[in-house]
């Protein structure tokens, strides 16, 4: 409901900035072209909302962290079938490493129940592929869009998609503690909420177009960290050392990766000077 209630407002932002404001231009899309590019980043969307609360349900917070390092290899893959990555040997076997730390991981789990951790990879498979076809409505053989207008295409699709789980399942037990008056609705705490998560859309949108899919989930390993920590130090969730033994291999998959890119960062700066040079 909470997740509906952010699309929902997003999708009015996005239209008073393009179709009322007129501060960033529509691409005017025709419906068939909606339906093929936009529409299936909204169902996977849901798909992964969906399987992965149903996950927290089975496993602990953080283990869900620690399976969450198999992002950035969910991506890669991705971004090679779809072309917005190339195939890089190094990259698949720092890939194939941060795999080999969330395998481990789940052998040191107390609480393994393998219902969870299928709802879990699923839901991580879902959004890999919903982040790079992202990448790929705004920049590789997309329409070359800024945030704002991904936002007012994106989020109407995301929307839709959960609106008809949301009737199924949530929307008759809110009417029911609605009517016994056991559910109370605070306006400004929502639309805080709403404002939050709108700031976040947009930063996640902006972060893919000035650099890839890869890039945010490498980065996002940070917030990892520091859920796994407070899961340990004040829910108490069990961490084993087998566990944490898993995440070191993770976290020495991203510090590899992060130096390749690096030093790919330099080769291109150095033949950008080069070339200047040349001109001048």
């Amino acid at each position: 409901a909470l997740t509906i209630w952010h699309m929902a407002f997003c999708s009015a932002i996005g239209c008073l900035a393009v179709r009322v404001l007129g501060l960033v231009k529509s691409h005017n899309m025709t419906a068939r072209e909606y339906m093929a590019r936009v529409m299936p980043i909204g169902l996977l969307y849901a798909g992964s909302l969906w399987l992965s609360n149903s996950s927290y349900l089975h496993l602990s917070v953080s283990f869900i962290q620690m399976t969450k390092s198999l992002m950035p290899g969910l991506v890669y893959a991705c971004g090679c079938l779809v072309g917005t990555e190339a195939f890089k040997p190094a990259v698949a076997l720092n890939m194939g490493l941060i795999a080999v730390g969330v395998l481990v991981c789940a052998l040191g789990e107390v609480n393994l129940v393998l219902l969870g951790l299928l709802e879990q990879l699923t839901a991580l498979g879902c959004e890999a592929m919903r982040l790079t076809l992202v990448q790929v409505l705004m920049n590789s053989r997309g329409y070359s869009m800024n945030p704002l207008q991904s936002l007012y295409y994106v989020s109407p699709a995301c929307f839709v998609s959960l609106l008809l789980p949301f009737l199924i399942v949530e929307c008759p037990r809110m009417m029911a503690a609605q009517a016994t008056n056991s559910i109370h609705f605070n306006a400004p705490v929502l639309l805080a909420n709403a404002l939050a998560a709108f700031a976040l859309n947009l930063a996640v949108f902006l972060l893919i177009g000035k650099t890839s899919a890869l890039t945010m989930n490498i980065a996002g390993v940070i917030k990892d960290w520091a859920l796994i920590f407070f899961s340990y130090f004040i829910f108490r969730a069990p961490v084993t050392r087998l566990n944490l033994l898993g995440y070191v291999f993770c976290c020495s998959g991203v510090v590899w990766y992060n130096q390749m890119k690096l030093k790919a960062l330099k080769v291109k700066v150095a033949q950008g000077s080069s070339s200047d040079k040349l001109y001048n």
